[in-house]
């Protein structure tokens, strides 16, 4: 069997069987947010060691906008700080104590962030 099956089961998460028959499926149905101009974000840079076995991440939360931005502006921090992380679901995690060189990294951006307790 050579064909592969375009079958991604993943992307149908939570999806739930109909018998109706004028039921369709849209994997578009959850719409992608707008991205917020980087001026308008309002990001707080914490400290997190919570579930995470002991280990300090910064915690970058409150983006707003799209997860391919999301991930761009991750990938940015993890660069500049020179350190591994991630990014979903509105946060990225930055692994390690790097709080002033995120923050000053997002100011230089034109992001409105600041520092709080975590």
């Amino acid at each position: 069997m050579s064909k592969k099956k375009n079958n991604d089961w993943k992307k149908r998460d939570g999806v739930v069987y109909s018998t109706s028959e004028d039921f369709e499926y849209s994997l578009d149905a959850e719409s992608e947010q707008e991205t917020l101009a980087p001026q308008q974000q309002n990001l707080k840079v914490m400290l997190d060691k919570k579930s995470r076995g002991g280990k300090q991440v910064t915690l970058i939360e409150g983006f707003i906008g799209s997860e391919d931005d999301l991930k761009t502006l991750g990938k940015l921090l993890k660069t500049k700080c020179g350190v591994g992380g991630s990014a979903k679901d509105g946060d990225i995690l930055i692994q390690g104590d790097h709080r002033e060189k995120v923050l000053q990294v997002l100011l230089q951006e034109g992001y409105k962030a600041k520092k709080s307790g975590g």
